[in-house]
């Protein structure tokens, strides 16, 4: 998500030249900012959180289907519903037998939500499907987070001591 604040042609060039980037809030200059350094300039047990970031106004379309893992096909046949209306898709956490396609809120307005819940219930067929509006997405990023025991347990708490309801919860495989 963090990655949409600098121009994608420059960071490559940081990369492979170990140039540190020094991202500053436009209002708040004085503050200290986020600093992005190569891997090896930190060591990521003593900070495994490096950042946190979120975006607002998704839709959630979640899919359930028993034995839906078995159906060869099934998740390339939603992939299509959604290409077919012209939708980019930000997220798809799954299981044996549920698909959760997030998306801008943006994308499936003026008509297009019903259309395209039309579209997948005409074309997988599932057994129940449910479209949960008005989500915000979170993510945590650093190098380390999944080898620290308890830091899932912490993110959770300080939201959930926030009154904020985590509906999806995915730990990439980096």
């Amino acid at each position: 998500m963090g990655a949409m604040v600098l121009h994608t042609d420059s960071i490559l060039p940081a990369q492979k030249g170990n140039i540190p980037i020094n991202i500053k809030n436009t209002f708040r200059p004085q503050d200290e900012g986020t600093l992005i350094v190569p891997r090896d300039k930190y060591t990521p047990q003593d900070l495994p959180v490096t950042g946190i970031a979120g975006k607002k106004n998704f839709s959630v379309i979640t899919l359930e289907k028993s034995m839906m893992n078995t159906e060869v096909g099934f998740l390339r046949k939603v992939l299509t519903v959604f290409e077919n209306f012209g939708i980019s898709i930000e997220h798809i956490p799954t299981g044996i037998d549920t698909l959760s396609i997030v998306v801008s809120s943006e994308s499936v307005k003026n008509g297009v939500l019903n259309e395209l819940v039309c579209g997948l219930r005409e074309t997988v067929q599932p057994d129940f499907l449910s479209v949960v509006e008005n989500v915000a997405l979170i993510a945590t990023v650093g190098h380390g987070i999944s080898g620290k025991t308890g830091m899932a347990s912490r993110l959770f708490k300080s939201l959930a001591d926030n009154n904020i309801n985590l509906k999806l919860i995915d730990q990439g495989s980096s």
